[in-house]
């Protein structure tokens, strides 16, 4: 794409009262974006408000194109439109695909198989274990894990992603040029790395509420299934699920003690016909997945990954194997390992926990 295309685009992304289901339709109708700057005033009437056909007649916003096209001179950074090629197909199945995207990262994991892996901002040590293990051992059978960069389980999700084989891939609700929470920027970095980050919000965006629940349906768009972890009743990770049941994706809950406020939102997924699931493999078998799991990855933090797969609660070998893509035989010797060296407990019953 040249700068006079690049322009075009990031300029009707910037008119002001020019939404994304008018954008797509002026582009069927037109052809692109120099096309559509280049008709008259008459032939998009049909379109457009007079006030919206002023401001396009008027020209862009010169700084803010200048911003966007400065950033998209860093290396790894990228424009992806309807026009490409590579415009990821699952979010052309939404009602609303966004006209442009922006990406930071590795542009190739657009056409990669995703999974989203969602759920509470105040996530319990465990649910923040379990979303980890989740993300990295289907990371390991090849599905890209896509969240939203929020606290909590967000951020263990992407860290079990890019532990993985198939890495991970956040959505924002704000301009790439700003992470959100500023807490996660350590994890943003790693993500643009190894990873991918992305948004329908034009360079220099700020954080802003209303943003939040429209990247949702992108995070839902772009998978194949939406896991939730732990969310409460009135968590913002149900509007992804709900989200991904109406885009047609499959929908997972990991249920949790009856007890706990962040169990209750997945026990009533569950209730609507969420799946419920208990390893990453139950996942898996739904999606009819079919991929041969590959060796768990080294973790980019240094922790070590099969304590990280094992978590706190007692687990049993199989399911563990599930977790970490191991045969038995290898995970016993590597647990058998660990038990040596005094971080994993032998339980009745053959089950083992994690006690360091």
């Amino acid at each position: 794409m040249n700068r006079a295309e690049r322009c075009a685009w990031l300029g009707l992304a910037h008119t002001r009262g020019l939404g994304g289901q008018t954008f797509r339709a002026l582009l069927a109708a037109f052809g692109g974006p120099e096309q559509i700057y280049a008709a008259s005033g008459s032939a998009l009437k049909p379109y457009l408000s007079q006030p919206v056909i002023q401001r396009l007649s008027a020209g862009v916003d010169d700084a803010a194109i200048e911003l966007a096209l400065r950033w998209l001179d860093e290396p790894g950074n990228h424009l992806v439109t309807l026009a490409d090629s590579d415009y990821p197909s699952r979010l052309l199945e939404i009602p609303d695909p966004p006209p442009l995207l922006y990406l930071k990262g590795r542009r190739e994991l657009l056409g990669a198989p995703m999974l989203a892996i969602v759920g509470s901002r105040n996530a319990t040590p465990q649910g923040a274990s379990n979303a980890e293990a989740f993300a990295r051992a289907l990371s390991q059978a090849g599905l890209s894990i896509v969240s939203g960069l929020a606290l909590g389980i967000d951020a263990a999700a992407h860290r079990g992603g890019l532990a993985g084989a198939a890495s991970s891939l956040a959505v924002v609700g704000t301009g790439l040029d700003i992470v959100y929470p500023a807490r996660n920027k350590a994890l943003a970095h790693q993500l643009a790395g190894g990873g991918a980050l992305l948004s329908e919000f034009p360079i220099g965006t700020p954080s802003i509420a209303a943003n939040f629940p429209r990247r949702n349906r992108i995070i839902s768009g772009l998978s194949l299934g939406c896991l939730v972890v732990e969310a409460a009743l009135q968590s913002g990770s149900l509007i992804t699920a709900r989200l991904a049941a109406e885009q047609g994706r499959e929908v997972f809950a990991i249920p949790g003690s009856i007890h706990s406020p962040v169990a209750h939102g997945c026990h009533a997924l569950i209730k609507q016909g969420a799946k419920l699931v208990e390893s990453a493999q139950d996942v898996l078998d739904e999606l009819h997945w079919q991929a041969t799991i590959l060796p768990l990855a080294a973790d980019a933090t240094g922790d070590d990954p099969l304590l990280s797969a094992l978590g706190f609660e007692p687990v049993s070998l199989d399911v563990l194997a599930e977790r970490c893509g191991l045969t038995p035989d290898r995970l016993s010797a590597m647990l058998l390992e660990r038990e040596l060296q005094g971080s994993v407990s032998t339980l009745p019953g053959g089950f083992y926990q994690r006690i360091v």
